[in-house]
């Protein structure tokens, strides 16, 4: 029941000079609980209530505590308002800001409490609606989303940060504790170092609620760049280290991303990640994603050392895949990364498995329970991803790339190969299996860092030169690695991530044995490496799309 504000004026005096004397400690005499995330809710509450503290609650969280004996004031009870509006409103109320705002030394403030019946709130425990999960469920509706946008929560958070001084505002169950442990160690008091610290936290949280329903809406804009840009990312974790062991390093998870990822896919085994395993592991799913898509009645296996596939193939089967791409090199593979697009099942597991091959981080949709006994008893720290379904439906096409001073933004390259779309510039007609193997070397150099070269046959990568300074150097590195595999029955198909300036490199590939070249064109001596592929009877692709990779 709401008190007169006579009643209100006394207990305001009374409160103000106790609470100064205490040397900035303030007593809790009265707590508002509403929230969503019920963990723990009730513990804290009765704890809250053995110090005498009466608890206003709303809706759910009400009827909660109700259930388990804990009496509760109902929200409409102080307001004199009940919840209307399915729920929108019922806290935006002068009984309940002004019970959060009002100052405890200010005159002023306590007389208009008092006049108008307002009684201070000395804690709050809110959490907010579950914006976050409810946007990352598959199909979830616009309406849907709107909905879990909290109005009432942030400003009652916001209110009580504000007027820490008097108010110590609880936004989350991992704060409890050190709460009840203060309350109970100081008669039922509150510090001001407590108060600040969950200000703080209360401020950071819902400056990250409202960046999250920003991101979320601008996403489903078709601006790309925004006059500001605003980014939400929760810390996931530290790591043990950084790049190299004398740098730093946090793992940070975007809660508006979907689809497969590294960063909430689920470790089976092994032990945690490190930077470099999340970097290249990142790296390595992309890549499995896109020859996924390309070929989805196929399964692709992607093997990443220091950002740069060393190996890749599709194939009939994952085991075929990953064997077909390990033998791509299997120097660089050693203590590489994995994915593979497919399950991998016993007989994958049997195939990584096999001979002297050693594997860091192994990612796929799922693992059978035999395949993961055979992969971490290979090998003990074996990280073991499961994403998921390999289905990809970020809708973010955007990148982001910090520099000192700034931050670099660009569209991400989701631009697929299409051979049908090709120019056929010198050379015999391609045939369906050039254009299939064009088709992967094509994607293939598109995730080697530029200058990049892959040489590719039959659905696996025979050798990459990647991250030349000029690409002489690149199509010299990748011959190199595919050695005498180039040849023979099926003919190799090299590819290009950028132009060939001069016909140079174009030269070195066809004496090792490349049978079809495909590259982006544009040169202003285009004319010279066609008229060499003419003369030397290579088929000449050209895309029109340039592919770099820094």
């Amino acid at each position: 029941m709401q008190s007169t504000p006579a009643q209100t004026g006394d207990a305001a005096d009374a409160r103000s000079a106790e609470d100064t004397s205490m040397t900035n400690r303030m007593t809790v005499r009265r707590a508002l609980l509403s929230v969503s995330d019920k963990t723990d809710l009730v513990a804290f509450a009765r704890a809250l209530a053995e110090f005498g503290i009466e608890i206003i609650s709303t809706g759910g969280t009400a009827s909660a505590l109700t259930e388990a004996g804990i009496a509760v004031i109902p929200i409409e009870s102080v307001t004199g308002v009940p919840e209307m509006l399915d729920g929108r409103v019922k806290t935006l109320h002068p009984a309940i800001h002004g019970g959060l705002l009002g100052r405890r030394d200010d005159e002023k403030h306590l007389q208009a409490m008092a006049e108008h019946g307002i009684e201070a709130i000395d804690l709050i425990c809110v959490n907010l609606y579950p914006f976050e999960r409810t946007i990352l469920k598959p199909g979830v509706s616009r309406e849907q989303a709107i909905e879990q946008i909290d109005i009432g929560g942030p400003a009652m958070i916001r209110s009580a940060a504000k007027n820490h001084e008097s108010v110590a505002v609880v936004t989350a169950a991992d704060q409890y504790d050190r709460v009840i442990s203060e309350l109970r160690n100081s008669g039922g008091t509150t510090s001001l170092e407590l108060r600040r610290d969950l200000a703080a936290a209360a401020f950071s949280r819902t400056a990250e609620y409202d960046a999250t329903i920003s991101a979320w809406m601008c996403s489903r804009r078709d601006e790309a760049f925004p006059d500001m840009l605003r980014l939400s990312y929760t810390k996931h974790g530290d790591l043990r280290y950084g790049e190299n062991p004398h740098q730093a390093a946090a793992l940070y998870a975007n809660p508006a991303s979907h689809g497969p990822n590294v960063v909430s896919a689920e470790l089976l085994a092994g032990k945690p990640l490190s930077y470099n395993n999340i970097h290249d592991g990142a790296a390595a799913l992309e890549f499995a994603l896109e020859l996924h898509e390309l070929v989805p009645e196929r399964s692709a296996a992607v093997i990443v050392k220091h950002a740069n596939p060393c190996g890749a193939a599709v194939a009939a089967s994952p085991a075929e895949a990953f064997s077909n791409a390990y033998e791509g090199d299997p120097l660089a593979a050693f203590g590489g990364i994995l994915a593979v697009s497919t399950p991998v099942d016993s007989g994958a597991a049997k195939a990584i498995t096999a001979g002297e091959k050693f594997l860091e981080v192994i990612i796929a949709p799922s693992f059978d329970d035999d395949a993961v006994d055979l992969l971490s008893n290979r090998w003990k720290n074996v990280r073991l991803l499961a994403t998921g379904s390999m289905s990809s439906t970020n809708k973010r096409k955007v990148n982001y790339k910090s520099v000192p001073g700034g931050m670099l933004v660009q569209e991400r390259d989701v631009k697929l190969a299409a051979p049908h779309t090709w120019q056929h510039a010198a050379g015999p007609e391609p045939t369906e299996a050039m254009l299939d193997d064009g088709r992967f070397v094509w994607t293939a150099a598109k995730h080697l860092k530029s200058n990049a070269v892959a040489i590719g046959a039959n659905g696996r990568m025979l050798g990459g030169g990647c991250g030349q300074v000029d690409r002489v150097s690149a199509c010299r590195l990748a011959i190199e690695k595919a050695g005498n595999r180039i040849g023979g029955d099926l003919p190799a198909v090299a590819a290009s991530d950028g132009f060939f300036p001069f016909p140079d490199g174009p030269e070195l590939l066809v004496d090792a044995g490349i049978q079809c070249i495909v590259q982006p064109g544009g040169s202003r001596r285009d004319e010279e490496t066609i008229d060499l592929c003419n003369q030397r009877g290579i088929c000449l692709l050209i895309t029109g799309v340039r592919h770099f990779r820094h």
